[in-house]
């Protein structure tokens, strides 16, 4: 779809782009000529990444461990890549979710979520900007969303909610800042498997059965490519008039119902007590492999 030279000469940011659609997305861009700096809270994973493109690419990737949800380690991050040189791009793409009926979360449950996915992104898109202002730089910002922000989900409050104010941030400074070269989009995937979205939003693989295709006019979930080529397309030269949109990518999913995790409703108390488990599960590996 792409020459493979369309994005020669540009550096972009991808948080969170050690795995998952993050590690899509970084190697799209590599493989269309970009500079690709990645970041995320396991340093092993992103060098692992780093390693990969490496290989595959005879890319150089910098990668560097950073918990967004600290504005001073963002903005000493950043600090740092302009350093050596302009960035062109930014992808907010680290974020977290676990599925919860609303009455079970506590306070830290939900800013587990909010600080990561709300004010994080935040202190990222706010310190890369900053600098473009300062620079008088065109640039290019794209947020992972989700298709609830335009219809709410159940079970998912906490994430609802934060994407939803993103959802509003990315209308707000495209008029704020459009002034200035800077563009800010939003892609809204549907269901796209991933390793670590999955043990938390579908443990039990709610998400995977033919009930819960029956939702998704395409009868399918999206191919990693479909989402590589819409992100490559919102970062790439000649699309400059398309600012302050949020795009779904989601078969026509959310247009034909409601909400992602609607269909958890018919849960019993006991089904919850099983997923709460698989995803401790899940998180306390996690927590050990950040330790090792």
């Amino acid at each position: 779809m792409f020459k493979d030279d369309l994005l020669k000469g540009k550096k972009i940011l991808v948080t969170g782009g050690g795995t998952g659609l993050g590690k899509e997305m970084s190697e799209h861009y590599i493989q269309h000529g970009a500079e690709v700096v990645i970041c995320g809270r396991r340093e092993s994973v992103l060098a692992d990444t780093a390693a990969e493109f490496k290989d595959k690419y005879d890319a150089s990737v910098r990668f560097q461990p950073l918990d967004i949800r600290s504005p001073q380690d963002v903005e000493d991050f950043v600090e740092t890549i302009f350093q050596e040189g302009p960035l062109h791009g930014l992808v907010n793409n680290a974020a977290g979710n676990f599925i919860s009926p609303t009455k079970d979360l506590s306070a830290r449950g939900f800013d587990a979520i909010a600080n990561i996915v709300f004010h994080g992104t935040f202190y990222v898109t706010n310190a890369v900007g900053k600098k473009w202002l300062e620079q008088n730089i065109k640039g290019s910002i794209i947020s992972i969303l989700a298709t609830w922000v335009w219809t709410g989900s159940p079970y998912v409050v906490p994430s609802a909610m934060s994407k939803s104010a993103l959802h509003t941030m990315t209308k707000s400074l495209a008029v704020e800042w459009g002034p200035y070269g800077i563009r800010i989009n939003a892609i809204a995937p549907g269901p796209f498997p991933t390793e670590g979205a999955w043990a938390r939003l579908s443990p039990e693989g709610a998400l995977e059965d033919s009930g819960s295709m029956s939702t998704i006019p395409m009868g399918r979930v999206g191919e990693m490519s479909e989402l590589q080529n819409l992100a490559t397309f919102l970062m790439a030269d000649g699309c400059e008039y398309l600012t302050g949109q949020t795009i779904a990518l989601d078969g026509a999913q959310y247009l034909s119902g409601g909400g992602t995790f609607s269909q958890l409703s018919k849960m019993s108390e006991d089904d919850w007590s099983q997923i709460r488990s698989m995803i401790k599960k899940t998180n306390d590996s996690d927590k050990a492999k950040r330790s090792t």
